[in-house]
Parts: C-alpha cells; structure tokens; sequence
C-alpha cells in the first residue's frame, strides 16, 4: 500500500466531464489498495475570469481581498471532485486550505508555504478517507488567505507530499510528460523517463512550463519523487507511464545533454558608455531588484579607456517598462543611452552529465555556426549553457541541436 498525493491541473478538471475522468483515474489508485490524497486547480479559465472581476473595480485593489477572490476557484472544484468520488462509492471529503491549515507568509499574490500541520489529514487517511484539497491556496498566521502564485497548485501538492511523507506525487496534466525538447518543434522529441531535480529546475526556468519552479525546488528539498502524466490516457500513475523527477543518484543511464528548452520572451537590455567605476554594477541592478525586474545574462565589455564601458543584460521582455523607469530614476546613469532589442530568443541546452564531460559547448556553438546563426550572449552554469539569438532563428536552433546532441527517438 502506498500514499499517493495526485494533483489535477485545470484542464484535467475543465468541467464536469473531466472531473469525473479525474475521480475515476483516484478510483483505480483506491481499487489498487492505495491512501490517496487529491489536490485540484481551479476549473480551466475561471482564475482568468475571476481575477477580471478584480480589474473591473480598478487595478489598484486590495491584495488581501484579491487573494480571497481568486482562491475560490479551486474550492468549487474541490467540492465537485469530492461530490465525484463520493457517487463512485467512495468515502471521500474536501478540505480548505485554512481547514488543514496550510500557513504561508503573508506576500499575497505570491505566499510561499511556511508550515503543513499534517495531523488532521493524517488521521482522516488511517480511516480510508480520501481527502481533497484545494491547490494554490493557503493562510496567513492571522488568518487571511493566501494565493501562491501562477502554477501554485504544484506547490501545495509537492508540499502536502512532504508534510504527510507519501510515496510519491503525480502531477497529471495535458500533457503525458517532459520531453527533450517542445514536440511542436520537433516532433521526433522524445519523452524522458527520469530527469534529475537539477534538470527539471533548470528546464522549468529556462521556458519548459511543464512544472511551476517552486513544486521541483521543494520537492528537491524534501526528496519527493514527482511524476508528470496525462489524464487523458488510459494509465494511472501507479503504471509509471510518465516522467520522474527523482535525485540524480536515483537515475542510473545519465545522457550527456537531457534536453533543450527556449524562451521567446526576452529582452536584450544595453547600457551605452557607463562610468567605469567602483559600484557601478550595484547602482545598476539594485534598482531593478527593488522593481521586482529579474536580470539573467550580464556581459560587461572592457574597458578600452578605463572610463566607460558596455553593459549587456537580459529581462523577460514583458518587464521592459519596469526596467526602463528604474533605469532613467539612476543618477549616474544620466546621459547613458539605453538600447532596447525585444527581437531576441534564448536557446539552452540543459543536462547534468556536462559536468563530467568535455567539448559539449563547442559542439553547440559549432552546430548554430553551422546554421549561420550568431550568438549574441552566453550564460553558462554546471549543467546548462544558454544563447541569446535573432528570435527568427530560434526554432531552426532548437532543431539542430536537439538533433546534434542526439535527443531524438533512437537516438
């Protein structure tokens, strides 16, 4: 017998139809003798729509009132998948966010879970309760509630898995799991049996938006094994018909390259003859910090004189203005003129066995050449290396390389 934490995203519970889809794929997990705990999404759109309810009063409301709004999407659904078991003959409850509780900090619109007292739900499992749980909710320490963030469903799922120690969490979804690259693209990608948490962190960041960034960074911390399926298949999660996202050490074929992701939303920000100083850096990126504007690669180029320089960054392009008014509010930066070149795209190839192997970035900036594709910005960590390039060229890129590192099927 195994505890099971299942989550369902929005368009697995779009309506009616697809909950009961949902309930019948627990059903089967249930029939096979396992303890399951279920976390649902909000019905498909109605987060959209409720936070439209919010903008029609005015964009500049209340954060705490707003988290109450929109949080009671997933309540709805948690009551109806409850209803759905229940007409299967199964015993089964729902429980708010508040109810069990899941405490977070008090960032409304963006809470992070601070602490899950288990006990309640740990004692309704010993009875063969099915317990439902709305996701992407949870409370602040005086007693409002709290939104996690786009995806936060991920999280209350990973993090209710750790706090009851279950077996393992399956993330169902519309897809049936994580694949080398966007099979939009290529369609020879190939779906990757086990990934390490590393991997799928730096997958989920680099534009694969298979799993929020948060639900791996805490599985990772807690050692939750999480699978990523499909509802609409005929398997349940038991058949490991997905993808693992496990520790490294529990991944015994490791591929060099595991796969390729792409961002077509960024931004290429350049500051024109900056004063070359001490300090400069920092008056720079301090600014955009404090605007919430998240930099990824930075080049600054030499100093020919040792009085100004070139600074280069990246930003999602939709935080241009954010960046632009933290910019033009820098005294030392007067005078500076501020490129902006939304045309861009970023390309990365991701896989923890570049660690221990060589040639693996020459390769990559051989095959783009080889394409006639220039390379603007590199950033590179242990285990992935991006590109900034035209955004023209992206998918041309991500198939040669997909293919240059041999990710497709038999490959």
């Amino acid at each position: 017998m195994a505890l099971i934490v299942v989550k369902f995203g929005g368009t697995s519970v779009a309506d009616v139809a697809r909950i009961e889809v949902a309930a019948g794929k627990v059903a089967q997990e249930v029939a096979r003798g396992n303890k399951v705990v279920v976390v649902v999404s909000a019905m498909a759109g109605v987060t959209n729509q409720l936070v439209a309810y919010c903008d029609q009063l005015g964009k500049l409301y209340d954060a705490r009132e707003y988290d109450a709004i929109v949080a009671s999407g997933e309540q709805v659904t948690s009551g109806l998948m409850a209803l759905a078991l229940q007409k299967r003959g199964l015993n089964a409850r729902s429980f708010q966010g508040w109810q069990i509780p899941i405490i977070t900090d008090d960032r409304h619109g963006n809470a992070r879970v601070q602490k899950i007292n288990a006990a309640l739900l740990q004692e309704r499992l010993q009875t063969g309760e099915i317990i439902v749980v709305p996701g992407f909710q949870g409370i602040t320490a005086d007693q409002r509630i709290t939104t996690l963030g786009r995806g936060g469903s991920d999280t209350t799922a990973v993090a209710l898995a750790a706090a009851l120690q279950a077996d393992r969490c399956d993330i169902y979804t519309d897809v049936d799991g994580v694949y080398t690259t966007d099979p939009r693209i290529v369609p020879k990608a190939r779906k990757i049996k086990k990934i390490s948490y590393e991997e799928m962190i730096e997958m989920a960041s680099l534009g694969a938006k298979v799993l929020q960034i948060r639900s791996v960074e805490t599985a990772m911390q807690d050692h939750v094994a999480v699978q990523v399926l499909s509802t609409f298949e005929d398997h349940v999660g038991s058949d490991l018909p997905g993808t693992l996202v496990v520790k490294d050490e529990d991944i015994m074929e490791k591929n060099v390259v595991t796969g390729i992701a792409y961002s077509r939303n960024e931004a290429k920000v350049t500051l024109m003859k900056v004063p070359d100083r001490p300090g400069i850096a920092a008056q720079i990126f301090e600014p955009m910090a404090d605007a919430a504007v998240n930099v990824d690669m930075i080049v600054q180029n030499i100093s020919a004189d040792s009085e100004a320089t070139d600074i280069t960054f990246t930003i999602v392009a939709t935080d241009v203005p954010k960046a632009l008014k933290a910019l033009e509010s820098i005294e030392s930066l007067k005078g500076v003129e501020i490129r902006v070149d939304e045309d861009v795209a970023k390309v990365s190839i991701v896989g923890i066995g570049m660690i221990s192997h060589h040639g693996v970035a020459s390769l990559m900036f051989r095959t783009l050449a080889d394409k006639g594709i220039n390379i603007q910005v590199i950033s590179t960590s242990e285990i992935k290396i991006s590109v900034l390039i035209q955004k023209d060229y992206m998918e041309l890129a991500v198939r040669a390389l997909h293919e240059a590192y041999g990710l497709e099927e038999g490959g």
